[in-house]
């Protein structure tokens, strides 16, 4: 059995120690906003965060795990009431497919957490590991740059740190 903690809540999950954590996320959690892409950690739609660091989670195994925070799309927002950087996208319509998004808006998540106000050249740079194919990067670029300049989500990361 591994403990597992993703998006807040305990979970305990009888799998081998080296199965990837994208297929004890989707196949075990029901969690299926990380998406299997290429398998090979290059395309990022697998990105999730493990303690507030962007990981291929198809090449992580969920051994790894241990007495560490794992955060998937779906622990940043609801359908009802997206996060906002979920929102950013939604408004920009950086969506096109949707296959990359939730591992774009993970990975942007995690650099708007850590820079309050990043520059273009650290956006850009911080994003290069996920990759579109139906091109919508500059929309991608978009939402990010709106949600940095409002200063929301880190003034939102900060409250919780101080808790």
């Amino acid at each position: 059995m591994i403990e597992l903690t993703v998006n807040g809540a305990t979970h305990r999950v009888d799998v081998d120690p080296a199965t990837p954590l994208l297929y004890v996320l989707r196949n075990e959690l029901g969690l299926n906003g990380a998406k299997f892409g290429c398998g090979m950690g290059q395309c990022g739609a697998c990105t999730v965060l493990v303690d507030n660091r962007p990981v291929f989670s198809c090449l992580y195994p969920v051994s790894s795990t241990a007495g560490r925070s794992v955060r998937t799309v779906e622990g940043l927002g609801t359908p009802a009431r997206p996060g906002p950087l979920q929102q950013a996208f939604i408004d920009t319509q950086a969506v096109q497919c949707g296959y990359c998004i939730a591992g774009m808006i993970v990975r942007a998540q995690a650099l708007l957490e850590k820079v309050a106000h990043p520059t273009e050249n650290q956006i850009r740079a911080h994003m290069s590991p996920n990759l579109c194919r139906c091109g919508t990067h500059m929309r991608i670029l978009e939402a990010i740059r709106k949600v940095a300049s409002s200063g929301v989500l880190h003034a939102a990361t900060n409250e919780e740190n101080r808790s």
